[in-house]
């Protein structure tokens, strides 16, 4: 299947990566806010800025390399501000509650009180002060005050608003969330994707090919498979496979309905190359299922059973990683995903449901490994915690993460390039 760059399965593309990204994102943020988490910043994409925004507390922004996303969270970000005694600052004060702290171009800053920092408490009493003039001066500071440095403003977190801050559970449910949301979306587009494909009744013939058994014997496109050599057939096409490539060389009885009756014909199989050159039993018919609308149950039974097996082969896909059992070409980064995407959006809307669903249960999974950098990594260390009844060193646990995120880039960066050199052989 080549893929067609038209506008319309190019928008598909980019609308699908952009949907599985911004509801995992949306998980963190989500259970991150309602935990009363100070979210800083909502990432779709990382790398340069090239869209960005700000309402309430947060910013949102689109950037520039879409190979994910993140949710920047108060006390997980590198950007805090310090504020140390004996630091010279400028406050902006309504009566004795602090506002806005100016750490810098001091002398600047009109309608503001400057003075040397006796002491601070930015996280837990909110108190400062403030040596001004030889005169020392106490204030509180406001729970959502600003510290501007360098033309940035920031808003303080104190220990309440800090992923830190919050119990084992919260924390946990704010990095689990990422994960489950995309598993939701999974479950209702498999669901979806079973209500559009419908139930499958019968097996019909939709193509002869030219010169084959099956066009000697006389089957036409539309005959209705009932029965082969007095096996009944339903829906079950890969029965079809199977009794056919069993028997080379040897006479099958075909029951097909044709026009509302029965026909009997029969076939021998024969043993010829496909176009690979792989040896191949075959009588020279293309089937589909002949389908009818599912019913509410069947479309759900049908949606989370796809579902099950789609996790399944996820998982033996890991399997084989684990084991050694793969080269680069059977790995894709985000060029081949883009290209399949582009493939099976030309296909048509039911097998673009059902590879959204895969991309979306697909990230579910992958970021459930224990593996540094990802959302079960950091679970792995909140059940560590809740064993030991104390966190882990933060520093040690921030260098894991970020040696994780960095080869995991790396193996990124090396499957890209490799998808692109695929894309120029051909």
């Amino acid at each position: 299947m080549t893929a067609q760059l038209t506008p319309q399965n190019i928008a598909l593309t980019v609308l699908l990566f952009f949907v599985l990204v911004t509801i995992h994102e949306w998980g963190h943020f989500y259970f991150a806010k309602r935990a009363g988490i100070l979210v800083r910043e909502f990432a779709i994409g990382f790398g340069p800025k090239v869209f960005a925004f700000r309402r309430g507390e947060t910013k949102y922004t689109l950037r520039l390399l879409p190979f994910g996303g993140y949710v920047r969270m108060a006390g997980e970000d590198p950007e805090t501000v310090n504020v140390a005694p004996g630091q010279t600052i400028a406050v902006e004060a309504d009566g004795d509650v602090v506002k806005r702290l100016y750490l810098d171009r001091i002398d600047e800053r009109m309608n503001a009180v400057r003075g040397e920092v006796k002491s601070i408490d930015l996280e837990h009493r909110l108190e400062l002060r403030l040596d001004v003039d030889g005169i020392e001066e106490r204030y509180r500071i406001d729970p959502e005050a600003v510290t501007i440095a360098r033309g940035q403003a920031m808003q303080i977190a104190p220990w309440d608003r800090q992923f830190a801050g919050k119990t084992v559970r919260q924390r946990a449910m704010a990095i689990f969330a990422g994960p489950m949301m995309n598993v939701i979306l999974a479950a209702g587009l498999f669901i979806a994707f079973a209500f559009l494909n419908g139930v499958a009744v019968n097996v019909v013939v939709n193509k002869v090919t030219p010169g084959e058994p099956a066009e000697a014997a006389g089957i036409r496109s539309g005959d209705i498979i009932q029965s082969i050599n007095g096996i009944e057939i339903g829906p079950n096409s890969s029965k079809i496979r199977e009794l056919v490539t069993s028997s080379p060389d040897q006479p099958m009885e075909w029951v097909v309905l044709r026009d509302g009756k029965p026909v009997a014909v029969e076939m021998t199989p024969i043993e010829a190359e496909d176009p690979n050159g792989n040896a191949q039993i075959r009588v020279g018919v293309e089937m589909m299922p002949l389908t009818r609308p599912a019913t509410l149950q069947e479309g759900l039974t049908n949606g989370f059973t796809t579902m099950w097996a789609a996790t399944v082969t996820i998982f033996e896909g890991f399997k084989m990683l684990v084991l050694g059992q793969f080269t680069l070409d059977d790995l894709g980064g985000p060029v081949r995903m883009a290209e399949m995407t582009l493939q099976l959006a030309n296909a048509g809307l039911l097998y673009y449901t059902w590879w959204a669903a895969m991309l979306s249960l697909y990230l579910a999974i992958f970021n459930l490994l224990p593996v540094p950098a990802l959302d079960g990594s950091r679970l792995l260390f909140l059940g560590l915690e809740a064993i030991r009844g104390r966190p882990i060193d933060r520093d040690r646990e921030s260098l894991v993460h970020f040696i994780g995120f960095a080869m995991l880039m790396l193996l990124m960066v090396a499957v890209t390039y490799n998808d692109i050199l695929r894309l120029f052989r051909g």
